[in-house]
């Protein structure tokens, strides 16, 4: 028997639900702008562009953004020369001496410090004024040029300045049109593409919510640790660690005076000590150089003078140490005063082609301007003397001239080619080896 099939009210149908699309959204961080070129900012900024993201490398140098534009790069970093030259020729990254358009402004530029020792802050400030025109709306400012404390503060107030149309992050401010936040670098020279990665970041924000958004980004690249707290914390941070490292070497490098004093080998202190379970001496050499540990400490004197005598202190011992280097070299030329020298490394450590502050060169520099044409520069990782040495008629010679031609052999820098000497190659010269890689032979210090 057919029944009469009952109809549903309209009012008693369910709902049909509408399927929109949402909108797409736009990932965060698609575009940067890398302030600077130099050891830090390209490397930085290779590595950022082989995640995919559009990198616009600035320097203020038309010959290094060419270089880079073609491909090619000016700075001696193991591997990099691949890595510039495969992000340059997918797109990701391109090298430019003017700023544009990005979601993220990295400034990564040099922070030298003055004759008195004072920090010179117009690179930052330049970079700073540079990319002001340019910032909109949800842009991320980040510095990371080692600087003393408050320098990302005067980051805020110089772009408040430049743009009043822009909210910038204070206290007051609770939702900034810029996020502006502190992360220093902290990399080994000839390790630094690896340790970009690996590392642990210390990430400092105006305010917190700047520190989580500079977090949120250095997490695309950075497989370590990125911990956030204030911009003032983050800074003192990147100074104390190489305020430390420049103690613990200026201990290391006062106890080589000390034994050379006493006729005792250093060396052997140094060995026999660090057998305590609780003692770990550096190794001495002429000084501290690199555009750290011989700068950073300045930095700490400068902000708190009257309170930093430890700091202070074990910067000038490792001043002092090249001058000491200087007229224990002398001594030992001036017994040979016919003699040829050999000073082997001009860059301020092993395996980098780096010369900033280095305390080989002062020393070479001062041997040469005494010695002239007698000095003999071994420098396997550069193609040629600096101007200011060559200046004073040191010659540039290789490895194996300098052994056959020289008498007297100051050794400044523990380069792995020099380590691979043999014995019979150097035990015609007397010997000055600040090092410690020759101990086998000659005069210790």
């Amino acid at each position: 028997m057919l029944t009469e099939i009952e109809t549903i009210p309209q009012s008693r149908q369910p709902a049909v639900a509408v399927r929109q699309s949402a909108p797409v959204q736009r990932p965060e961080f698609q575009t940067v702008t890398m302030m600077g070129l130099g050891y830090i900012g390209l490397p930085t900024a290779a590595v950022i562009a082989s995640r995919g993201i559009e990198v616009v490398g600035v320097d203020v140098k038309e010959e290094i953004v060419n270089k880079i534009a073609s491909g090619h790069i000016h700075i001696y970093e193991p591997d990099l020369d691949g890595l510039v030259q495969k992000v340059v020729s997918s797109g990701t990254l391109v090298a430019r001496m003017e700023p544009a358009e990005s979601d993220v402004f990295i400034i990564a530029v040099p922070t030298p410090v003055g004759e008195l020792k004072n920090p010179v802050l117009d690179y930052v400030i330049e970079a700073t004024r540079k990319i002001a025109p340019v910032l909109r709306p949800g842009n991320l400012v980040i510095l990371e040029s080692t600087s003393p404390v408050g320098t990302t503060e005067m980051i805020a107030n110089l772009l408040a300045e430049s743009r009043p149309d822009l909210k910038l992050p204070t206290r007051d401010v609770v939702s900034p049109d810029i996020n502006i936040a502190y992360c220093p670098e902290r990399v080994l020279p000839g390790r630094i593409l690896s340790e970009l990665v690996n590392n642990d970041r210390c990430i400092g924000g105006i305010t917190m919510a700047c520190g989580r958004r500079a977090q949120r980004f250095y997490k695309k690249f950075v497989r370590g640790a990125c911990i956030v707290t204030s911009a003032r914390t983050a800074e003192i941070v990147k100074l104390t660690e190489n305020a430390f490292r420049d103690a613990n070497i200026a201990f290391a490098n006062e106890l080589s005076m000390i034994c050379d004093k006493l006729a005792i080998n250093v060396w052997d202190v140094i060995d026999l000590a660090n057998r305590h379970p609780r003692v770990n001496i550096l190794k001495p050499g002429p000084g501290v150089g690199g555009h750290c540990i011989a700068v950073d400490p300045w930095l700490i004197v400068h902000s708190a003078p009257e309170l930093a005598n430890v700091i202070r202190t074990a910067r000038q011992t490792n001043d002092k140490k090249a001058h000491y280097t200087v007229e224990t070299a002398a001594a030992l030329i001036d017994e040979h005063p016919y003699a040829q020298v050999a000073c082997f490394g001009l860059a301020f450590k092993a395996n980098v082609d780096d010369l900033r502050e280095s305390p080989a060169l002062e020393v070479a520099i001062a041997l040469g301007e005494k010695y002239g044409s007698r000095i003999k520069v071994v420098e396997p990782h550069i193609k040629a003397l600096p101007e200011a040495l060559a200046a004073t008629g040191a010659e540039f010679l290789g490895l194996d001239d300098a052994l056959a031609a020289c008498e007297v052999g100051v050794v400044l820098v523990d380069h792995d080619e020099f380590r691979g000497v043999p014995t019979g190659a150097r035990r015609h010269m007397a010997l000055l080896d600040t090092r410690g890689i020759w101990r086998d032979s000659g005069w210790m210090t």
